[in-house]
Formats: structure tokens, sequence, C-alpha cells
């Protein structure tokens, strides 16, 4: 027998092997639906290996991560939070998805054998302890974007092809707006934090960043096998669990600034309300318009400087390009003292001084929303930030132009005029 034989037949051997490898081989991706922590409100994903033959059934998780980590809270502030990747038993994993009362939906993957082989290995690979870890990134690589690429290997970058070419009908902002509504004050904040990088067009490809998404793409997808066959990718779909009382997922985002307006404006009538006691003498009026302007300037300045430190210091890219900082700036934490100082000094040139102060800090914060609206007529400057502007505006407006206070100044005026 020759040796050239002989490897043909150690080949076709070990192809035959490998063939009924692949043939105990089951793989399905597992979407889950939105839970309660704030990190669970876009869902999960994990890829599902079953062998038929010895029973086994492994849930590989590309989103772990432990707030007991070395440093967790610093990587995480700064934008360099390590998440793992890891394998368990996938009844384990449906039994805690299913008592937290989280949605769960299975598709079934119809691949070739000798490929269920590659993908295993590559999994395997995966949870490796010198390849585990990886540097999370919300939008670019997270536990779904992940799951994604397998397909992409499954397909042999098909996947890929077909859905970078077709144009979302969302943006980033939008996607995150769709699972956020629910939460006004959340909504408000994380919004306010991004910048313009979110707002950009984006590909169905980018889209699958979200599990949902990921769910949605495959669930009628088909590509070319190795063999030339045009094959479905999912065999089968299987809902294990719908949760209950839990908010959905809009299908398109909610229009928030015209609620953000109303309620700016709602507000700002309260502490106009509070400036016009003063203005009549009572001093409850000044009191209160007084802890109004060091509350806002709390909420508003904290919200600033974070956002200043997110932009400078972090490496947290979809934070940056913020044209909000134009108008939100962490000057806005003067007015807490104050704001302060003006509701309980007895000391009337102090007052006076500090009625001018606060004046400024608001008077600038209203032209920067003026001009932050002005430069989003630019086409370089495509920022969606209405909703910021329509919140600040109102309410600085009324901390700039009150009447209170005004009677005081113009009577120092007159004063130093006649000496």
């Amino acid at each position: 027998m020759s040796r050239k034989f002989l490897l043909v037949i150690i080949f076709f051997l070990l192809s035959a092997v490998i063939y009924a490898q692949g043939e105990n081989l089951v793989f399905k991706i597992a979407v889950i639906g939105p839970g309660d922590e704030l990190y669970f409100w876009w869902g999960h994903i994990a890829l599902i290996i079953e062998d038929t033959g010895t029973g086994q059934s492994r849930f590989y998780d590309y989103g772990l991560f432990s707030f007991d980590n070395e440093n967790f809270f610093t990587n995480f502030a700064i934008g360099r939070l390590l998440y793992s990747c890891g394998s368990s038993p996938t009844e384990r994993n449906v039994r805690v998805y299913e008592s937290t009362n989280r949605s769960i939906k299975i598709y079934t993957l119809d691949i070739l054998p000798e490929k269920k082989m590659e993908i295993k290995n590559f999994a395997e690979r995966n949870v490796l302890p010198e390849n585990r870890d990886y540097f999370y990134h919300h939008f670019k690589d997270n536990c779904s974007t992940r799951i994604r690429d397998i397909i992409d290997l499954i397909t042999d970058g098909q996947f890929r092809r077909q859905t970078a070419d077709t144009v979302s009908r969302f943006t980033l902002r939008d996607h995150v707006r769709r699972h956020t509504w629910f939460s006004p004050m959340v909504d408000w904040v994380l919004n306010f934090w991004m910048g313009q990088v979110i707002d950009t067009p984006i590909t169905v490809w980018d889209d699958m960043f979200l599990p949902s998404e990921v769910g949605k793409c495959i669930e009628d997808y088909y590509y070319i096998d190795a063999e030339g066959n045009r094959r479905k990718l999912v065999a089968s779909v299987e809902i294990i669990l719908e949760s209950h009382g839990r908010p959905g997922v809009l299908d398109t985002p909610r229009l928030q600034w015209p609620r953000q307006l109303i309620f700016s404006f709602l507000l700002s009538s309260v502490f106009l309300s509070f400036f016009i006691l003063q203005a009549k003498n009572y001093y409850i009026g000044r009191v209160l318009a007084g802890i109004s302007m060091g509350i806002s300037g709390l909420i508003f300045g904290f919200a600033a400087l974070l956002l200043y430190f997110l932009n400078i210091f972090t490496n947290h890219d979809y934070t940056y390009q913020n044209f909000n900082m134009i108008f939100a700036t962490p000057l806005l934490l003067a007015a807490i003292p104050l704001g302060i100082y003006y509701a309980f000094t007895k000391n009337q040139d102090k007052f006076i001084l500090y009625n001018f102060i606060l004046r400024i800090i608001w008077f600038l914060t209203v032209l920067g929303v003026l001009i932050s609206m002005i430069l989003n007529m630019l086409p370089d400057i495509y920022q969606k930030n209405l909703t910021d502007q329509m919140l600040f505006l109102p309410i600085s407006f009324v901390f700039a132009f009150h009447p209170a206070g005004l009677k005081e100044i113009f009577n120092k005026y007159l004063r130093k005029n006649k000496e």
C-alpha cells in the first residue's frame, strides 16, 4: 500500500469522524428579553451547543462580568470595562431567566456537520482563560455583536456582506430610546451624555448590537452553504417564555422633546411663581426661589460635570462630539451656594451681588442653548439634542430674567447716582 493511498484513507476516516461528531451537534441562539437592572434593559443573547450523543447542552455566554472584579467601577467610569465569555449548563441559565421573568426565544440553526465542528472549536477557544476577556463596548463589542460575528462565521461572511449593505431605519440613539422610554429620568440622562456620534446613519449589521435585532435578522435569513445549496439559517423557533408586566420595547422611538418642553414649562412656571411672590415682598418667595435655583444648579451642574468628564477623560467614544457642552457646563454648580446665599442672606448688598451673578450664570445657559440650536442648522452638526435644549431653555430663561430683585438693583443704582 503506497504512502499516498494511506494518507487518503486517513483523510477520509478523519472526515467521517468529524462528520459523525458534527451530526450529533445542535446549534441554537437564545435571545433573552430585558431585565430589571439598567444594564439588562437591552436584553441578552447566547449560543447554545447541544450534543445529542452525550445529552450535554452548553450555554456560551459572551456577556459575563462581575462587580467584584478588581477596579470594576474605575474601569467602568473610564470606559475600559472587562467582559468575559464562558460556558455553563444551558438548563441552569434558562431557569435563572425564567425566575426573573425575562422572555426567552430559541432559534435552532441549520448548519452543515463540517461547519458545526468549526463553530464548536471556535466557541471552545473563546472560553479559554487566555481568550475569554475582552473590553466591552456598548455598541461595537458586546454579547450580541459576538454572536452576530459567529453567525457570520457560519455563513462564510455572507451575513455581514448582506446586512452591512442595508441601511437601518434607526440610528443608535433611536435604538437606545426604544428601550429607555418608560423611565424619563434615565432616558434623559443617557441621551444627554451621548454625543452626535450616535446620530450618524448605521446599517442593519450595526443594529445587531441589540440581541433582539440579531433574532429578527436571522429568523428568515438564507445563505449558500459549502455545497452550493441555498439554506435557511433558522430551522425552527421556540418561545420558552413570554415575560409579563414589563414595559415593552417600542417599535419606533417616541418623539421626546415635546414632553420635555411641557415638563420644563410647568416647572419653570412654578419657579416663576416663587419670584413673583418675592417681588411682592413675600420672604417665603425669595427662599423658595433661591432653593429652586440651587437645586436646579445641582442637577444640571452635576450632569454637566459628568458630561465634561466623559468627553475629556474617558474612552467612552459615544459621548464625544457632544454639543450639549455649549450650554451645560460645570459653572452651573456655582448656583448651589449662590442660591442658598440668595435665599437666606440679610445683607442687601450681598443679595444684589448674588442675584446678579446668578442671572449671569443662567443667562449664559440661555445663550448657550440658542447658540447650539443655531449650530444644529449647519450640515456638519447633526446631534439630536432638541430634548435637552427644550428642558434647559424655559428653566434657565426664568432664572435669568425673573422680575424679583430688580427694584433693589434699581434703588442701589439711584443711590450711587445721587452720591
